[in-house]
């Protein structure tokens, strides 16, 4: 969890909360930004760890086919979106319109249990159990690797199919994407405040959140670290005890079941246009509830309310428990200080102060943390013409002040190259 109370070079008098418009300079976004892609080399899937994932999908399709040519097996969540946790499980879900949910789970079941007493099976197959949850799964391992199989359940695609559409619409070298990979890793490993099944923020109310930001902030955001921080300043500010969350604004929880949007207090050029394509998304990827005329649906209240962009009735906050809505609060409220002062840091020791900042979740990868001369020299062969990616790099020059040997001997990273040299970089390193 985030302790603020660490030791830091950075002066107490400083403000705990900056604004990043007119605190923080250009020059030093780009160096902050450039310290975070070294954790972004570290975060980001593999190409083997999403060759296996590929594979254990395949290999589950085709088990599925072989019982019956109406099945199809759709993939859902952080796998496709490519923003999933090095433990993190699949999301699959089972369509077949010409037989019952319950017989259709059964099924499901049925054919798993049987793939795992084989010994002769393509992947191991372990661990088969169903959980009668509200959305009812079959649970297993396939080659190690959790797998979650619902049964004809489209709102699970349609949120991946909104959200590629919406982060190839907001641009900026799919920073969207990046950024809910970061702010996953801050709330799982750093502030251990997500995880629905643990009273916690699911995954896709955490998407939700991000993508707000955006649509508020999207003129200012050029990084990763920057929607990280407006994350973090804006929601350790908001009024969860009278106001929810929607992707169009705030809403008041005294108009409810009514979902009155208040308008967000800051807009900039493009946010009309912004929000008129949201709201088409939106729109196109909804799925309309069951037998809705005879059992209408209404947003129901909870400790944390996060309207479903897709699915208005849908609270994404229902997971949260009362005592764990103050520890989010608390975490947000401190994460924001921190990395507040971080911002406003020498830049002798700001990546440093980022590396400690993302101190688990760099514990949590298997490899080395890139050095900044291997960075910045991968950052610039990808950024070159006709470069899709990096086969080798070199050392850059030696540092030429004190400031930069101090730097290089504590394994700082001082970025002086364009930031969309760091945006293009693909990354590759083992599993």
């Amino acid at each position: 969890m985030v302790n603020i109370h660490e030791r830091s070079p950075v002066p107490a008098c400083v403000p705990a909360h900056p604004d990043p418009s007119s605190s923080i300079s250009p020059d030093d976004w780009r160096r902050l930004e450039g310290a975070t892609f070294s954790v972004m080399c570290k975060i980001h899937p593999t190409v083997s760890s999403q060759h296996l994932r590929a594979r254990v999908i395949d290999y589950v399709q085709r088990l599925f086919r072989l019982h019956h040519d109406g099945y199809q097996v759709i993939s859902f969540g952080s796998v496709p979106l490519k923003t999933y946790l090095p433990d993190g499980d699949i999301d699959l879900t089972l369509l077949c319109a010409a037989i019952s949910d319950e017989n259709l789970e059964n099924e499901v079941c049925a054919i798993l249990k049987s793939e795992e007493q084989r010994k002769d099976s393509e992947f191991e197959v372990k661990d088969v159990k169903y959980v009668p949850a509200e959305v009812k799964l079959v649970k297993c391992k396939v080659q190690n690797i959790a797998v979650d199989i619902s049964v004809n359940q489209i709102g699970g695609p349609n949120k991946v199919y909104f959200l590629e559409k919406v982060d190839q619409n907001l641009g900026k070298n799919n920073l969207l994407r990046r950024s809910i990979m970061l702010i996953k890793h801050w709330c799982y490993y750093e502030s251990c405040i997500l995880g629905a099944q643990r009273g916690l923020v699911s995954t896709y109310a955490l998407e939700t959140l991000v993508l707000y930001i955006f649509h508020v902030f999207h003129k200012s955001l050029d990084g990763p670290l920057a929607v990280l921080y407006r994350f973090l300043d804006y929601y350790s500010k908001f009024d969860w005890d009278n106001k929810g969350i929607s992707l169009f604004g705030p809403i008041s929880l005294s108009s409810l079941p009514e979902l009155v949007t208040e308008p967000p207090y800051t807009r900039d050029d493009g946010f009309l246009s912004r929000e008129a394509f949201l709201k088409d998304c939106a729109k196109a990827f909804s799925v309309p509830p069951i037998n809705s005329e005879e059992n209408p649906q209404v947003f129901s209240k909870k400790f944390v309310n996060i309207v479903d962009p897709l699915k208005q009735s849908n609270n994404l906050g229902r997971s949260i428990s009362k005592g764990n809505l103050g520890r989010i609060r608390k975490e947000f409220y401190f994460g924001a200080c921190k990395l507040g002062k971080i911002l406003q840091a020498p830049a002798c020791f700001s990546a440093n102060e980022i590396n400690r900042f993302f101190r688990n979740t760099l514990s949590r990868a298997d490899v080395p943390v890139s050095s900044p001369d291997d960075v910045l020299q991968a950052a610039s062969v990808s950024a070159s013409p006709g470069n899709k990616g990096v086969e080798g790099v070199s050392k850059g020059s030696s540092p030429n002040n004190s400031c930069d040997v101090l730097c290089n001997q504590f394994g700082y990273i001082k970025i002086s190259d364009s930031n969309n040299a760091l945006q293009n970089l693909v990354v590759d390193r083992p599993a």
